[in-house]
């Protein structure tokens, strides 16, 4: 899978994992590779989906928690590939569902960028933080409305989410779908506090 480019302003942070395949991979954990080699295989095998393999590597003694240089662990590649048997056989090896990616992202921010419940109740199920928020404060929730991703907002309206938490740049997930005019999200989320109403000059 090629990495994807989102440059729209309200979008460029997305989590967005990915890259491109090694030609010529070897799927045998106990060939002659170099540590870096073998790292980029159990990465590639999580992104991949391929979690035999996967689980391979872990009984081997990899680290879960291994990362690229972009801050992608194995979980937050196979999560937002949409991998749920490769992200639980992460999470029974203890793989910690809230690492971020340099850009402060959490496997469970790509899911909700993309909208997959199934991966989406395997870490919020592991105890996954609903708000955690990545470096310009946006949450899952503010992605899952910025996509338009209407049962995602649904189910982390349903965990807990905070519809009035604000970003770096003062949008919550409820500004965002009043912008939008995403009205049938808007309509999920709860009515807004005495704190939370615009306010309007007099």
């Amino acid at each position: 899978m090629s990495e994807i480019s989102v440059t729209d302003t309200t979008a460029n942070d997305a989590p967005l994992p990915g890259g491109q395949d090694r030609s010529g991979q070897d799927n045998d954990p106990a060939a002659a590779f170099t540590e870096t080699e073998i790292a980029c295989l159990f990465l590639d095998a999580a992104r991949d989906g391929q979690t035999d393999l996967v689980e391979g590597f872990l009984a081997a003694g990899m680290d879960p928690d291994l990362r690229d240089g972009r801050g992608y662990s194995a979980l937050i590649l196979a999560a937002y590939n949409s991998h749920d048997e490769t992200v639980a056989c992460l999470l029974a090896h203890h793989a910690a569902v809230d690492l971020q990616d340099a850009k402060g992202a959490t496997a469970l921010a790509g899911v909700a960028f993309k909208g997959d419940l199934a991966v989406a109740r395997l870490l919020v199920a592991a105890g996954a933080g609903i708000d955690v928020p990545n470096h310009v404060g946006r949450t899952p929730l503010i992605f899952a409305t910025m996509f338009n991703r209407a049962p995602m907002v649904a189910f982390l309206l349903e965990h807990g989410a905070d519809p009035d938490r604000r970003d770096g740049e003062g949008n919550s997930a409820r500004l965002v779908a009043d912008r939008q005019g995403l009205a049938a999200i808007a309509a999920l989320m709860p009515p807004r506090g005495p704190l939370d109403a615009p306010r309007h000059p007099h």
